[in-house]
């Protein structure tokens, strides 16, 4: 058994926060020796512009529009400023909701229709409208010479972009200019219709200056998979893996482990705009390697992955699973105390064995050292039933991430990663084996929680392509992550939910058992859903 605190020392100071820093961020001598973000070499080569401050983090949240993907193209092909010194008259109707400095270029576009910008209909050109990944995607080939009607179809802009190594956004209703970024910088390794490489075309045609190099190294992939979801591949689109043993020791691997399981390293990374560069880091093995590691988790392949597409290796074990970035929690394993949840950096959680389901009872100088967990992430290791993991709503209104009900906590005095200091302190506080966890003494119903919590995530325009079945008295919490707010009205009346804001959430009780169908109201046209109460 792990060795009990006795005691804890008190803060006194009061908390304002239940945000707790990740364990084991890398210092700027453990980085990789060249670490960039596709937002950096975009704007680099001058694919990217900006506003303002440039192609900073607040551009880079900014969502996409029509208009940008339209300047994007004719920069692509070397005609912006033609565009934007054109004198003509004939314009879109709408042409008045852009900048003055900007309607040249939509007068270009009206009179240059064979550069596939024909407009919305009705003489609009709509120019802030939201673009999709299957829009700039097709934007993209037709810079690369592929005809749209002639090669390919507009409906098929996304696989026929897959088949030419473009696949990275692809999926997505609304952008944003992160993902612009990464699509851009995924293009230079296209080749164009005439067979040369992209990145060439670009520098030969001026677009891209005659000194800048070609992006070098390893880069940070996104592979999709219909159970998995998006998992991290390398820049060939091999699976890369987490170890939960890694928790407790980043050398865990060792020996056969490692013929098995090679290490992910180069020293140059270049990864996809919408992730954080500080999260990536290099470790020196006890063997003198480096390894290239991911919120503090080490990166690995897993040998019997035999083609890019392969996840094999993913529950292998029940300690290998996946490298994603959106891990709602994750499992680390301990040689004393076996497996225990982490949040998405390994840090472990902890619950306190006097709350009950649905209800912390964790207040004040407790909460200042055993402080709550929240996520934004959604993906779970595939070991882990996803519904197990939801959140409750404290008594200040704030979210705490929680697991078969019950709220999940860190504690202040583990410092390092792999530190287990909450475990049984006063006989209350404990890690989380979720094989094993079905409540706590303090519960009414410690086995099986009396109302059972489902989540409904609201993300790239939809509800989930699936009808969800739940048990009548069951909790569903509607949960938007789009940038676009969202509502589920049901069509009988019997629930309705604001318009919810990235980030917010709304719980609607289900006691009636029967089939309810919900829309959202503002995209009523494609945005449906079904609950089955039982």
């Amino acid at each position: 058994m792990l060795t009990r605190f006795k005691k804890l020392f008190l803060i006194t100071a009061m908390c304002t926060t239940v945000i707790v820093a990740p364990l084991g961020t890398a210092s700027a001598e453990d980085s990789p020796s060249t670490i960039k973000s596709d937002a950096d070499t975009a704007a680099e080569l001058g694919l990217l512009i900006g506003e303002g401050n440039g192609v900073n983090a607040a551009y880079l949240g900014k969502s996409s529009t029509r208009l940008q993907a339209a300047i994007i193209s004719l920069r692509l092909n070397g005609k912006l400023n033609e565009a934007l010194a054109f004198t003509g008259n004939n314009n879109f109707s709408d042409a008045d909701q852009v900048g003055k400095a900007n309607q040249p270029v939509l007068a270009y576009l009206k009179s240059n229709p064979e550069l596939g910008w024909q407009g919305a209909g009705n003489n609009r050109f709509d120019p802030s409208a939201a673009i999709s990944s299957q829009q700039f995607y097709k934007v993209i080939l037709e810079n690369l010479g592929y005809k749209t009607g002639a090669d390919f179809t507009y409906q098929q802009s996304e696989t026929y972009a897959a088949s030419h190594g473009l696949k990275e956004i692809a999926g997505m209703s609304s952008l944003q200019n992160t993902h612009l970024a990464t699509a851009l910088v995924e293009a230079l390794s296209a080749h164009t219709k005439n067979g040369k490489p992209f990145f060439d075309t670009l520098q030969a045609s001026g677009v891209i200056a005659s000194g800048s190099a070609w992006p070098q190294g390893e880069r940070i992939g996104i592979g999709q998979d219909d159970k998995l979801g998006k998992y991290f591949t390398d820049k060939n689109g091999r699976a890369l893996y987490f170890f939960t043993k890694d928790a407790e020791d980043v050398n865990s691997c060792q020996g056969d482990c490692l013929k098995n399981w090679p290490i992910y390293y180069d020293a140059n990374l270049q990864i996809p705009a919408w992730l954080n560069k500080a999260d990536f880091a290099v470790i020196t093995r006890t063997d003198g390697t480096k390894q290239l590691t991911y919120k503090n988790w080490p990166l690995y392949y897993f040998v019997k992955d035999s083609k890019p597409g392969d996840v094999t290796g993913e529950g292998v074990g029940g300690v290998w699973f996946a490298a994603k970035s959106d891990y709602a929690i994750m499992l680390g394993t301990s040689k004393e105390a076996g497996n225990y949840l982490t949040d998405d950096y390994g840090r472990a959680l902890y619950y306190f064995d006097k709350d009950t389901s649905g209800k912390s009872v964790c207040e004040g100088n407790c909460l200042v050292n055993w402080p709550a967990y929240s996520t934004s992430g959604v993906s779970v290791p595939s070991t882990i039933k996803g519904s197990d993991i939801g959140t409750i709503t404290r008594s200040d209104g704030s979210k705490q991430a929680s697991i078969k009900g019950f709220p999940l906590y860190y504690f202040i005095n583990d410092k390092a990663q792999g530190d287990l200091n909450g475990q049984g302190v006063n006989d209350v506080w404990y890690i989380v084996d979720p094989a094993k966890f079905n409540g706590t003494t303090a519960s009414t119903t410690p086995a099986e929680p009396t109302i059972k919590t489902y989540n409904i995530d609201i993300k790239e325009y939809s509800f989930g392509t699936e009808a969800l079945t739940i048990e009548a008295g069951s909790k569903v919490i509607f949960t938007n992550y789009d940038e676009m707010k969202h509502n589920a009205v049901a069509l009988d009346g019997s629930f309705s939910t604001p318009l919810l804001a990235k980030g917010e959430s709304y719980t609607v009780t289900f006691d009636k058992p029967g089939t309810y169908n919900y829309l959202c109201e503002p995209h009523m046209s494609f945005m449906t859903g079904q609950i089955i109460v039982k």
